[in-house]
């Protein structure tokens, strides 16, 4: 009775832990995968889930067929990936260039894995600092973009990788580190500290600072380490992913606040050509990406 199919809709479900956002997961409709459910349930006569105030919470049965989905499913993947290397030649080349340089931290083992998956691929990173990264791959200088949703583009196709908050970054004796979270106005004349990006690429300045119209001052660095460095120094503020700042924080060089009541979310997308995002062994990176950043980085949600 148990196929495939149930096996990612127990996995998407334990990934989002609501069913709508599984149902868009397996591409279903929320019905249709509580009808999936119930089937199951039916057949083994057992309950699978139960509902909290916090979404579905396993049972042990529960547990149980998602222990069975990590096994089956990443089987199934690899041996997908077996018969694509079997069936032709996947040599090639997957030039990489990053808009956000703090993936930096989860990117190195990420390719590792890749590069063991697929061996046969030459994996590299597109060097510099590049505040539009999705161009390099018009000019031909670059194959695979990470960053955020690409500029408005007819030649480029992109998948959802997952979504990360990002925190206010401040030193720990500033005026505000007491407050639970930062609001616009807490930004009003303050120096912000960014990478060299257009304002516009900037998701607090332009979710947040540009509508209320808050003033502040602007300073720009390359380097994460840079940015981490002036801030502890009371240069300014910064904002910058959770996953970048657990260990300058576990350090207390500086203090990561939340943005707003609800948080600032953004994100983070995987773009390039549709011939080439279509390749088994991109598609496999996307899938390696999503995996691994599930396992290893707190506070982000897979989309």
């Amino acid at each position: 009775m148990i196929e495939i199919r149930h096996l990612k809709s127990f996995k998407a479900i334990s990934e989002s832990g609501k069913l709508a956002l599984a149902a868009e997961r397996v591409h279903l409709t929320q019905s249709a995968l509580s009808h999936q459910i119930r089937a199951v349930e039916e057949y083994y006569d057992i309950t699978l889930f139960q509902r909290t105030a916090h979404g579905l919470r396993f049972t042990p049965a529960g547990e149980r067929l998602l222990k069975l989905a990590d096994i089956v499913l990443e089987a199934t993947a690899h041996a997908e990936r077996d018969l694509e290397r079997l069936k032709l030649d996947q040599s090639g080349e997957l030039r990489i260039v990053l808009e956000c340089h703090t993936c930096f931290d989860w990117l190195t083992p990420v390719m590792d894995l890749f590069r063991r998956a697929w061996p046969e691929v030459e994996l590299d990173l597109v060097a510099g600092f590049h505040s539009d990264p999705w161009n390099l791959i018009k000019e031909g200088k670059a194959d695979f973009v990470i960053g955020g949703l690409p500029s408005a583009s007819k030649h480029l196709q992109h998948t959802p990788l997952f979504k990360f908050e990002i925190l206010a970054v401040l030193p720990p004796d500033h005026p505000l580190h007491n407050k639970p979270y930062l609001v616009p106005e807490d930004f009003n004349h303050q120096t912000l500290i960014t990478y060299p990006v257009p304002e516009e690429r900037i998701d607090l300045v332009r979710e947040l600072l540009a509508p209320a119209h808050i003033k502040f001052e602007r300073r720009t660095a390359e380097l994460t380490v840079a940015i981490m460095q002036l801030v502890a120094s009371r240069r300014g503020l910064a904002a910058l992913p959770s996953w970048g700042l657990q260990n300058y924080i576990e350090h207390e060089y500086v203090i990561g606040k939340p943005i707003t009541k609800k948080g600032l979310w953004s994100e983070l997308h995987a773009a390039g050509k549709a011939e080439v995002m279509a390749k088994p062994y991109a598609v496999d990176l996307v899938r390696i990406i999503r995996e691994a950043c599930s396992e290893k980085l707190d506070g982000i949600k897979l989309i």
